[in-house]
């Protein structure tokens, strides 16, 4: 049995699949890691090829590039094909890619995906691990294709294009269809947010009626490609939460003069790492529980003093749960964790000749909180550390700004302040209770039906797109937008969307592969080239078949 057999995938078929490919194999040439030059290239470059298909050849007033203000020299690409009336489906992807360091000596051939393909088979003759195994067996046949970014998420964007280019053709087409490619998803989304600020007065200036929106970014499956043939209905959501300790300084050789922020720091990861209780499942589909990120003090130099102050920020997946909702179980989970390092404190000291016995009390207050106390002192507490817009690490940010103002607000411990150190994303999901929602499932249940029986596959309805998203920013305003801001250090990572964002339906059908943002990313190219663009084009026809009802 071949892979492409197992996968479930029907072997390449003459209508998609060539074109799907050739266009593929051109967008994964052009380099565009995030932050890179080659990023701010990638936008023009993409637009100057629109603008040579037919599609767009004597049409050049439907292609628009959307500069991201926020990224400097960056823009986004707006694309569309006009059928007929106002009702529009957009097709959404990023371009950019993360980096093609960990190919080491190969990495001059990361954007090359047959060169690359022959020198990892090369190099994979005699697999060490049972990953590398895998991808011997995937690339030893012509499946599986390698390359940065083919499978995150450029044989998406292929995918779009090639599907615009045959409604391009179909003068009888009711509806239009706009495509945005867009910059930035692996640090901020700031492509897609501008986008998503620009398109109230795109749509106005184009005469759209938004219905909805297909994401189109690459799910991971290490096993037989069933779980990859996904259409998920939503996207998890994401939050970043920060607990900064402090604790009592004390000298090494008398510790139960003090209490260690470490040994509080310890039992907050020991309450939250991996906890499945703080986990979020619908109708079976659990989103991972929480894992720490960063931890970290704050020494400058050695010396034998307990540390009195230390980091740390977790990542939490969030399903169905506000933003608020998360914070109170954080809140909750930290004043547990804080209370058991101060009762351990107290009973070792008890147990230890001659020790004091301190009885503190627990203490956490939010970020927001923080701010407060240090105005009550005097000057500007918040903003007056803020950090360029373009200082892109969280982690290298947020720690030193709530240090310096819980210095500057004369905080003493024990007291562990609790906020936000990055960027929310917030969880989307199909709502049943609005009409256009409820259209738009029942266009990709009835094509991914169809499509899969085809081609002789399963294509399966999932809930939540497991991976972080541009979905997130896509269609809707999100709940708890003021606490998460009010609770977050560094402006640059406060999303504010502008006030007349549209509101519509986002669904994700994208390509499956396995190991993105890894050295062995690879796309498995019979769904992608061939399944893929026509799952996508079946959802379009089925949803422009319903009515405004």
């Amino acid at each position: 049995m071949t892979s492409a057999e197992a996968a479930g995938a029907a072997p390449p078929q003459s209508g998609w699949f060539d074109r799907v490919r050739e266009i593929t194999l051109r967008l994964v040439a052009w380099p565009s890691v995030t932050g890179s030059a080659d990023e701010a290239a990638f936008g023009p470059r993409l637009d100057a090829f629109l603008a040579d298909l037919p599609a767009f050849r004597d049409r050049p007033d439907r292609l628009r590039l959307i500069p991201a203000p926020e990224l400097p020299g960056c823009s986004s690409v707006a694309a569309l094909v006009r059928g007929r009336g106002r009702r529009t489906l957009v097709l959404a992807g990023h371009f950019d890619t993360v980096g093609i360091e960990n190919y080491g000596a190969l990495a001059p051939l990361a954007c090359d995906p047959l060169a690359l393909r022959e020198a990892l088979r090369t190099e994979l003759t005699k697999p060490a691990t049972e990953a590398e195994r895998l991808a011997a067996e995937d690339l030893s046949g012509d499946d599986f294709l390698p390359g940065r970014g083919i499978l995150d998420m450029k044989s998406g964007i292929a995918a779009g294009i090639a599907v615009l280019e045959a409604f391009a053709e179909d003068e009888s087409f009711d509806g239009n269809l706009l495509l945005l490619a867009t910059p930035d998803e692996e640090n901020r989304s700031r492509g897609i947010r501008s986008v998503r600020d620009a398109l109230p007065a795109l749509a106005r200036d184009w005469d759209l009626d938004i219905v909805g929106a297909i994401n189109l970014d690459a799910t991971s499956d290490l096993h037989d490609g069933s779980a990859g043939r996904s259409i998920f209905l939503g996207s998890v959501g994401k939050l970043l939460p920060f607990a900064y300790v402090v604790g009592r300084p004390a000298h090494a050789g008398y510790p139960f003069e003090g209490l260690s922020a470490g040994l509080i720091a310890a039992e907050i990861v020991r309450e939250i790492e991996a906890n499945v209780e703080m986990a979020e499942s619908v109708e079976g589909e659990w989103s991972a529980p929480p894992v720490c990120l960063s931890l970290a003090d704050f020494r400058v130099r050695y010396d034998v003093t307990m540390p009195d102050r230390v980091w740390l920020a977790f990542n939490i997946l969030s399903q169905r749960r506000t933003p608020a909702e998360v914070f109170a179980l954080f809140e909750a989970a930290v004043a547990a964790a804080m209370e058991r390092a101060i009762a351990r404190t107290a009973a070792q000291a008890a147990a230890f000749p001659g020790a004091p016995v301190a009885a503190y009390p627990p203490r956490v207050i939010t970020f927001a909180a923080l701010k407060d106390l240090a105005a009550a002192r005097g000057g500007d507490a918040a903003g007056e550390d803020s950090p360029p817009a373009d200082d892109d690490n969280p982690f290298a940010v947020t720690p030193p700004l709530v240090d310096a103002l819980a210095r500057r607000a004369g905080l003493e411990g024990p007291v562990v302040v609790i906020g936000f150190a990055g960027l929310h994303y917030p969880a989307v999901h199909l709502d049943p209770d609005q009409a256009t929602h409820r259209q738009l499932e029942a266009a990709l249940r009835s094509a991914a039906g169809s499509v899969a029986a085809e081609y002789g596959t399963t294509i399966g309805v999932r809930h939540y797109f497991s991976g972080i998203s541009d979905m997130s920013f896509l269609g809707h305003r999100a709940a708890g937008l003021e606490l998460v801001a009010a609770n977050t250090p560094p402006p640059a990572f406060v999303d504010r969307p502008a006030d007349d964002i549209l509101s519509f339906p986002v669904i994700n059908i994208g390509p499956w592969g396995r190991e993105f943002h890894q050295k062995l990313e690879r796309l498995h190219v019979g769904y992608g080239f061939e399944v893929l663009p026509a799952l996508i084009a079946r959802t379009v026809r089925q949803l422009f078949q319903t009515t405004d009802a």
